[in-house]
């Protein structure tokens, strides 16, 4: 099968038979063998019934039903899970990505021989209160990914190898950093198209600022389970063992200047009266803890199930 299209959804009824029937008259335009995936997330309206008939009128197109609402991270996860095609394609359900991308973006999988292409919406339709902070999101990530060829993380329109979606898990709000997360499973082959952003048609728009903070969060996450997740010790107790330094070596001057001053008889101040020595003692005791996390963290660590768990590309 040439291509898997994974489409999460949530209470889009209006706009989901516009959109199989765009994608099929595509798709038979280029002679691709192909699946649709629907995965609803829980719709509270005639979304599942909506999938349900349309399933009925072409095999190719499959469902997933969750009895309630987990997120999108959720549904492509399970949708790459069932996947078969040997390039995944993933969509908004709310027709404000153009199927027409799809053959380019094939191309760019099964013949370029990209790991993963990535859409970018160039010219948006959003309101301000979403574009703004949507540049300062993806400022943040590729800092902190160093992907510095992608402008667009989140977009919901992207092209995966099949190897990639196999090789990856998407939990969390973390559909936003799948680029990120294949990057650090080895798959370094990734580009960026720009793509069409077309106005929403019907319902209206799941965003909400909360996704932002959620989001932000995640990154910190990601980064620090990435890098690491299998060597907690070597950040915990680097930090811990810099604190801890410091505040010894504080108590220590203060120590050694309250002595050199009563030897010569010159005024001072008790060790406890000044402020720089519970400084000090506050430095201690976070390195301690600090280290003492790290300890816990790397026991938990060689104690996994997974802690010799990596990701092999070829045997011979």
């Amino acid at each position: 099968m040439n291509i898997s299209v994974v489409i999460p959804l949530l209470n889009e009824e209006e706009s989901l038979p516009e959109l199989c029937h765009w994608i099929e008259k595509v798709m038979n335009d280029n002679n691709f063998s192909y699946e649709i995936i629907l995965i609803d997330d829980g719709s509270t309206d005639k979304s599942w019934q909506v999938v349900e008939e349309l399933s009925s009128k072409n095999q190719n197109i499959r469902g997933i039903k969750f009895r309630r609402n987990y997120g999108k991270s959720a549904a492509l996860n399970v949708a790459f899970e069932a996947a078969e095609g040997d390039v995944i394609i993933t969509m908004d359900a709310d027709l404000q990505d153009s199927p027409d991308e799809i053959p380019d973006l094939y191309k760019m999988i099964a013949v370029d021989g990209l790991d993963l292409v990535s859409g970018w919406k160039k010219k948006r339709y959003d309101p301000i209160s979403k574009t703004i902070p949507t540049k300062l999101f993806n400022w943040a990530t590729r800092k902190s990914s160093g992907i510095n060829n992608l402008h667009d993380f989140n977009c919901g329109l992207k092209a995966y190898k099949k190897d990639v979606v196999k090789n990856i898990e998407v939990y969390g709000e973390m559909h936003r950093y799948i680029p990120v997360i294949a990057k650090w499973a080895g798959f370094t082959k990734i580009e960026e198209k720009v793509v069409q952003h077309r106005e929403r048609k019907y319902g209206k728009t799941k965003f909400g600022l909360e996704r932002f903070i959620r989001g932000f969060l995640d990154l910190l996450s990601i980064t620090f389970v990435s890098k690491f997740g299998k060597r907690p010790m070597h950040f915990f107790g680097l930090w811990g063992t810099i604190s801890f330094f410091f505040g010894v070596m504080v108590s220590l001057f203060l120590i050694g200047e309250k002595v050199y001053k009563s030897a010569y008889a010159i005024p001072t101040r008790d060790v406890t009266d000044k402020p720089l020595f519970y400084l000090a003692l506050v430095a201690m005791i976070i390195g301690t803890q600090l280290f003492l996390a790290g300890f816990l963290g790397e026991m938990i660590s060689r104690n996994s199930n997974d802690r010799n768990s990596y990701k092999i590309e070829k045997r011979i």
